[in-house]
C-alpha cells in the first residue's frame, strides 16, 4: 500500500559535491522506505551553471540562445545521472531523465522557454515499476525537438509543473536555507523564519528580489493550488508553507523585506514631450525581449522631458545598443546608465487596508539619509530604487522599523 506521491526539488547547493549528493539520496529514499512514489527534480552541482555561462562569455561575448541552451542543460543532466547512482548504491532502483526524455514541451524562447505541456506518461510507467523518478529541472524541448531552459531558478518550475500535472500530494522544495525568512539572513542576522506565506506575498518577494523560489514557480502554484512546502535540505525540520490563504493578525502589515542588487537604470534625457514617443522606445524593447520594470517619466514644462527605467543588470549591453538607436531616432539627448543601484521593498498582504505604511518606509530611509530615486507600489508591496551602497542599510533599519524581528 503506497502513500501517495511527493514531487522533490533540490537546488543547485542541495548537490554541489559527492557528499552532499549522497546525503539527498538518503534523504529521497527515506521517503522510499515510507511508501511514497517519488518524482526527484534536481538542478545543476554548485556553481555549474555560472562556471558554463563564463566559459561561454571566453568563447563568443555575445553567444547564440540556442547554443546556450544546449549547453546549460548539460548541468542538469550530470547531476541527475550521479543521483541515481548514489540512489542505486543504497539499494534502490532509480532512473534518471532530461526534460525532454520526460516530455516536458515548451515554447521556442530560448534561455527563458515557457512550458507548453508536459507529457506524464514515461514518468508514471517507472514509477509503477516500483522506481525513483530523477528529473533534469530547468529545460524542455520545442515541438522541433530543440532544448530549451525556462530561465534561472527553472527547477521550480519543472518542479510546481510536475507536481500539478501529477496530481502530487505534495511539492517539496529543498534549499540551503530553512524555509521562507522575513528578509535575508546573511543581511539581517534577526531575520525569522515564517511558517505560511501566501501565493501572493511570495509572488511579490520573488519577483522583487528574494532568490528563494522563481517567480514563475509561484504563478504556476496559485494558478492550480499546488501547496508548496520551502524546507532545508540539511535539516529534518518543517520550514515554509506557501499557500493561498494565511490567518494573521490584524496588526501585520508587513511579512517581509526584498533585495534586489540584480538592476541597471537607463535615463533618456531630453526626450520630446509629444504622445506616442514613450511607446516607441519601450516598443523597440519589447520586441527584442528585454523587461523593463519601474518607469518613472519627469513632468515637463518645457517641451522635453526625461525618461528613466530599471532593467535586469544582465541585459545592460543589449539595452543601451537598443536605448541609444531609438534616442536618435527620436531625437531625444543623451542615454545614461547607473548600474550602482539597488532595490528595496517591503512586501504584505495586511498594507492593502492600512494607510501610512508608505510614510513609515519613506521616512525610516530619510531618517538614514538614503536617497529615494525611484518609487514603484502595488496593492501588496512598495519598492525603492536607491544607491547600492545603502542597501544593507536600508533592510536592516526597515526589519527593525516594521517589527521583524520579534
Amino acid at each position: 500500500m503506497h502513500k501517495g506521491l511527493i514531487v522533490q526539488k533540490f537546488g543547485g547547493s542541495s548537490v554541489a559535491n559527492v557528499e552532499r549528493i549522497q546525503n539527498v539520496a538518503k534523504r529521497v529514499t527515506s521517503y522510499r522506505k515510507n511508501r511514497f512514489d517519488l518524482v526527484v527534480v534536481v538542478s545543476a552541482l554548485g556553481d555549474t551553471t555560472d562556471e558554463l555561462i563564463e566559459l561561454a562569455a571566453q568563447i563568443n561575448t555575445e553567444p547564440s540562445e540556442r547554443e546556450m541552451d544546449m549547453l546549460l542543460s548539460t548541468g542538469e543532466q550530470i547531476s541527475v545521472a550521479l543521483l541515481a547512482m548514489a540512489i542505486h548504491k543504497l539499494g534502490y532502483e532509480a532512473i534518471s531523465f532530461t526534460g525532454a526524455q520526460v516530455g516536458i514541451i515548451t515554447d521556442t524562447s530560448h534561455t527563458r522557454a515557457r512550458i507548453v505541456k508536459i507529457n506524464g506518461d514515461r514518468i508514471k510507467e517507472e514509477l509503477k515499476k516500483g522506481k525513483i523518478v530523477i528529473v533534469a529541472g530547468f529545460q524542455g524541448m520545442t515541438l522541433n525537438q530543440d532544448i530549451t531552459t525556462l530561465g534561472r531558478g527553472g527547477s521550480d518550475l519543472t518542479a510546481v509543473a510536475l507536481a500539478k500535472e501529477l496530481k502530487a500530494n505534495a511539492c517539496e522544495i529543498y534549499t540551503d536555507v530553512e524555509g521562507i525568512y522575513t528578509t535575508d539572513p546573511r543581511i539581517e542576522p534577526k531575520a525569522k523564519k515564517i511558517k505560511e506565506v501566501t501565493y501572493d506575498e511570495m509572488l511579490e518577494m520573488a519577483s522583487l528580489g528574494a532568490q528563494v523560489m522563481q517567480a514563475r514557480s509561484i504563478e504556476v502554484a496559485k494558478k492550480f493550488d499546488v501547496p508548496i512546502h520551502v524546507r532545508s535540505s540539511f535539516l529534518d525540520k518543517p520550514g515554509t508553507m506557501i499557500i493561498k490563504e494565511v490567518k494573521r493578525m490584524e496588526d501585520v502589515l508587513v511579512s517581509g523585506i526584498t533585495l534586489n542588487k540584480n538592476e541597471a537604470k537607463i535615463t533618456i534625457c531630453d526626450v520630446p514631450d509629444k504622445p506616442g514617443i514613450a511607446a516607441k522606445i519601450f516598443n523597440e524593447l519589447s520586441s527584442s525581449g528585454v523587461s523593463v520594470d519601474m518607469i518613472v517619466q519627469n513632468v515637463s514644462h518645457i517641451r522635453s522631458t526625461d525618461i528613466s527605467f530599471t532593467i535586469n543588470k544582465a541585459e545592460l549591453p543589449k539595452t543601451i545598443k537598443i536605448v541609444k538607436k531609438a534616442a536618435k531616432n527620436i531625437e531625444a539627448g543623451e542615454v545614461l546608465k547607473d548600474e550602482d543601484i539597488a532595490r528595496v521593498s517591503i512586501v504584505g498582504v495586511g498594507m492593502k487596508s492600512h494607510s501610512g505604511v508608505a510614510a513609515k518606509m519613506f521616512e525610516t530611509l530619510a531618517h538614514n539619509k538614503i536617497n529615494i530615486e525611484m518609487i514603484s507600489t502595488s496593492d501588496i508591496s512598495i519598492s525603492c530604487i536607491i544607491q547600492k551602497k545603502f542597501a544593507e542599510t536600508a533592510v536592516r533599519s526597515l526589519h527593525e522599523k516594521f517589527g521583524l524581528g520579534k
